[in-house]
């Protein structure tokens, strides 16, 4: 599968910036490709931009975006403990990686723990969203049974995020429901297309408007 699929790229666009009128909200945007915004054609049309653009109308929005093709948990925790500036809330999504490099339940759980004490600590934020693993058994790409084999330790891990996200007060889970719909899916059949990218964008958005 990994010699015969279709390799997007991560779109281009800045990747920090500063945005809208309103009370200020540092944002940062942390974790692997569905957070850099392949299956987008722009980061506009990505989580990033996206995103942005809702918290805009009501925030002025000093954002970064610090994510990479197939980084895991470790990878995203090895960057982040390098930062310097601090953030109001910061989004993550991890997971995918985590899976098809075998990383098991339990370390999984650690790392996401050590990394929810970083945000928490020394980057300061009040407000962390972590979303959900990905139903991996629903991505188009993947045949049978390998997206059933997946998609069960996708659910695995993702039970694991949800009992470490609870052990935290400022960290909430994000959990997105999509139907199935073909257009939901980037033409690799692994990736978020830009419509969902807006689902994923407003979801954050209500959350952070609640917390």
């Amino acid at each position: 599968m990994r010699r015969n699929a279709r390799l997007l790229p991560e779109p281009e666009g800045p990747r920090e910036g500063r945005e809208g009128r309103g009370p200020r909200l540092r944002l940062l945007i942390a974790g692997d490709s569905s957070a850099a915004g392949v299956g987008a054609g722009t980061q506009k049309q990505a989580l990033s931009g996206q995103l942005v653009s809702l918290l805009a109308t009501h925030h002025t929005v000093e954002w970064r975006l610090e994510a990479t093709t197939g980084y895991t948990t470790q990878d995203t925790i090895d960057r982040l403990q390098r930062l310097k500036d601090q953030f109001d809330v910061v989004v993550t999504a991890l997971g995918v990686n985590d899976v098809t490099r075998a990383v098991t339940a339990q370390r999984f759980e650690d790392q996401q723990s050590r990394l929810l004490a970083l945000l928490t600590g020394q980057i300061g934020a009040r407000n962390v969203i972590v979303t959900a693993v990905p139903q991996m058994a629903r991505f188009p790409a993947l045949p049978q049974p390998l997206a059933w084999v997946l998609g069960q330790q996708a659910a695995r891990l993702d039970r694991g995020l949800q009992k470490v996200a609870a052990g935290f007060p400022q960290v909430y889970h994000l959990s997105l429901n999509l139907p199935d719909d073909p257009s939901l899916a980037a033409p690799d059949g692994y990736h978020p297309s830009p419509k969902t990218y807006a689902i994923w964008a407003a979801e954050i958005t209500r959350l952070i408007r609640q917390a």
